[in-house]
């Protein structure tokens, strides 16, 4: 699909159909106002997400709450969704820009066309291909601002790329277990960076198994499917700052020995999520071009049942030394992310620490589906980064806070911590202060826990989100990076 801005007026462009946004509830924009008497007659309201195809006219209508990123770009992309599959091959639409000099919402049009379009139909014997190819922005803006265009054009190609990382990470996450293992995840990650010119390090078992990592290693044992640890580096000259991403990769979680009933295993090919954002973001800051270097770090492990698994009872050594009571194998991400962790700080002294994870069912319940859960020590850095979530991304996000009353849940009296609380209890919460074990002293406030397990799949469209994998994690770290280096939308 082709996304082109035109410098020519809307109505001297031709295509099959014309896309028009309705801010206006009173439909007395030029735009609406000649269809007036017919969407009223239709009862056609005008709210955010809300359409109506005019079939005579050849006209689409979609409700847009207000100028904003956060609401064009759901609305762009139920309108795409809509349209791709009624035989059109060209749209034509208005600029959206909520002010002459931000182009945010520029950005945020193109997100939503590709991110609407997304259909994950790999395995369909039967698929439909959509007959749209073009899709034409004019520079004729919606409320008649004059524009940079070139700064148009800048913010239309940075929201092609990003929703293009984000399908690539959705194309990830939708992939069945049985065709997405760690090999197949390492390999994944090995040629996104031979293609974007990234750095990249794959330790095999033997490899993990010199770097301690006995806690990832414990998760593993059961699979038929070795464990692999994947840094990928993408270093420019003179970066204004240094932040490792840390994903949890697990390609399959059973649950281990404490199996997880069968409904609740259906969909834990999602378990990689985490990682595979990781993947999503180094090719996305690459194609960017960012003065940050930026380094990723996966735990790709699939969790099984079998002779050898690990046992609740068990202790595990982590790499830093620190020893785990494991009362719950269902709890593994956490100690696969433990020694990820140890090994990222060893590795490479960064200015900014952000993990994600489908790490707990508990931040579902907390936030709901759409939700990430946002932790850490330092509050202002959480504040930024939920900023680059609800206002920059539209990656919705909230702070779920740090206590010492819940880390004292995880005491063990074998070991030095257990990997589930002792109380049922704000369980998002007691698996951040795990990880916050293994956050090194002089790390503490430079580190951020992403628990995307709401987001990351969810079996409904939602804004301009998909059924299936959302690619949860690659739009807001990126415009959280993107702050940090003062980048432009």
């Amino acid at each position: 699909m082709n996304i082109e801005f035109i410098d020519k007026n809307l109505e001297d462009i031709l295509a099959d159909v014309e896309l028009i946004p309705v801010v206006n509830k009173d439909f007395e924009h030029p735009l609406v106002a000649n269809s007036k008497d017919l969407l009223e007659e239709l009862s056609f309201s005008g709210e955010q997400e809300e359409i109506i195809l005019l079939t005579d006219s050849k006209k689409l209508f979609v409700g847009v709450d207000e100028l904003s990123s956060k609401y064009v770009r759901p609305a762009i992309a139920t309108a795409i969704r809509y349209l791709i599959n009624k035989g059109f091959k060209s749209i034509k639409m208005p600029l959206l820009l909520s002010h002459e000099k931000c182009t945010a919402t520029a950005r945020a049009l193109a997100e939503g066309l590709i991110l609407g379009s997304y259909k994950y139909d790999r395995y369909k014997s039967k698929a439909k291909k959509p007959t749209l190819k073009d899709i034409y922005i004019s520079s004729s803006e919606y409320n008649g601002k004059k524009a940079d265009k070139d700064a148009v054009k800048r913010a239309i190609k940075k929201g092609i790329e990003t929703a293009k990382s984000v399908n690539f990470t959705r194309d990830i996450v939708n992939t069945p277990p049985d065709d997405f293992y760690p090999k197949i995840m390492a390999r994944v990650a090995k040629d996104v960076a031979k293609s974007e010119g990234l750095e990249y390090n794959i330790l095999t078992k033997k490899e993990i198994k010199e770097e301690n990592m006995n806690a990832l290693l414990a998760v593993a044992k059961a699979s038929s499917h070795s464990p692999r640890v994947i840094h990928l580096a993408y270093k420019p000259k003179n970066p204004k700052a240094v932040v490792s991403i840390i994903g949890k990769g697990l390609t399959y979680d059973s649950g281990g020995l404490s199996l997880k009933p069968s409904d609740y295993m259906v969909t834990m090919k999602a378990d990689k999520s985490g990682g595979a954002a990781v993947i999503g973001i180094m090719q996305l800051i690459s194609r960017l071009g960012l003065d940050v270097e930026v380094h990723g770090f996966i735990g790709a492990v699939e969790n099984m049942i079998g002779g050898n698994a690990y046992k609740p009872d068990d202790v595990l050594r982590a790499k830093n030394g620190t020893t785990i009571e494991v009362r719950n194998t269902d709890a593994e991400g956490r100690l696969v992310l433990a020694d990820v962790l140890c090994y990222a700080q060893e590795k490479v002294k960064s200015d900014y620490i952000i993990d994600m994870a489908t790490l707990t069912g508990a931040c579902v319940v907390g936030l709901g589906h759409y939700t990430i859960g946002v932790m850490g020590n330092n509050d202002s850095l959480i504040e930024e980064m939920i900023y680059a979530g609800n206002v920059s991304s539209n990656e919705m996000s909230a702070k779920l806070p740090f206590n010492r009353y819940l880390k004292k849940s995880l005491k063990s009296n074998i070991a030095d911590i257990c990997n589930i609380s002792n109380t049922r209890y704000g369980g998002a919460i007691t698996a951040g202060l795990f990880l916050d074990t293994f956050i090194e002293e002089d790390n503490k406030d430079k580190w951020i826990h992403l628990d995307i397990a709401g987001p990351a799949f969810v079996e409904h469209e939602w804004g301009e989100n998909p059924y299936g994998a959302s690619g949860a994690g690659v739009r807001i770290v990126t415009r959280f990076i993107e702050k940090l280096v003062g980048a432009k939308h």
